[in-house]
């Protein structure tokens, strides 16, 4: 039984939610503001969390930054602010998906199911190791030759999705699909800015790389250098 945080300030809201979830056999916890929801979510590991962004006392976007730093746990927000700009802010943040309300328990019991078949078990914490890049999945952070790499979230997700399929080729239309949660077209653009940002924190570029190789009209493949 799949264990839900809900993070949400109105008690109706909340109590909807709750009857919605419980009736399709997920275990519920919730709580009603940004500090409270932090605490529960980092001590009682839930699956997955349902935040809300209108929270008091501590947004929902401070939320989900501050336990992105110490927790991989599956998060997807779930608020009316529809603004495209923000959907963008709350994926870049490390959400993995994004509802607007008002929704249906269907559509959110579909987009759960989906978000947990992605993320599958994480199983205990580990280490992703390609030369002298290393990752540390549970903590979020990685190293290069001994030394810390100051990533954002979303450069995270994306470092570990190519180290976790080393030496494969990972087209762009994927790494869109699994690290942005992004099936439509277009949106090339963002991956090629994040990589160049990784490449500049790895000591490389494009033109001369070393663990992030480009395939022409393919992808990128991640490797350690020979």
């Amino acid at each position: 039984m799949p264990q839900i945080l809900v993070i949400e300030d109105d008690p109706r809201v909340r109590t909807a939610l709750v009857r919605t979830l419980t009736d399709r056999g997920y275990a519920v916890t919730t709580q009603s503001d940004g500090p409270s929801g932090l605490q529960a979510a980092v001590r009682d590991r839930p699956d997955l969390v349902l935040l809300d962004l209108g929270l008091p006392n501590l947004d929902g976007y401070e939320v989900l930054r501050m336990l992105r730093a110490v927790s991989s746990v599956r998060v997807i927000v779930a608020t009316a602010r529809d603004d495209e700009a923000q959907i963008v802010r709350a994926l870049d943040a490390g959400a993995d998906d994004y509802l607007i309300k008002p929704f249906g328990g269907a559509q959110l019991d579909a987009r759960i199911r989906a978000v947990l078949r992605r993320g599958g078990d994480p199983g205990p914490a580990r280490a992703l190791v390609v030369g002298g890049l290393a990752l540390d999945v549970a903590g979020r952070t990685a190293t290069l030759d001994g030394e810390a790499l100051d990533l954002s979230p979303r450069e995270f997700d994306l470092l570990r999705y190519l180290a976790e399929r080393a030496g494969t080729v990972v087209t762009k239309r994927e790494l869109l699909t699994e690290v942005w949660q992004l099936p439509y077209g277009g949106g090339d653009k963002t991956v090629d800015v994040h990589l160049s940002w990784l490449r500049r924190k790895l000591g490389e570029s494009a033109q001369e790389p070393r663990y992030l190789h480009t395939v022409r009209t393919v992808g990128v493949k991640l490797e350690a250098p020979a």
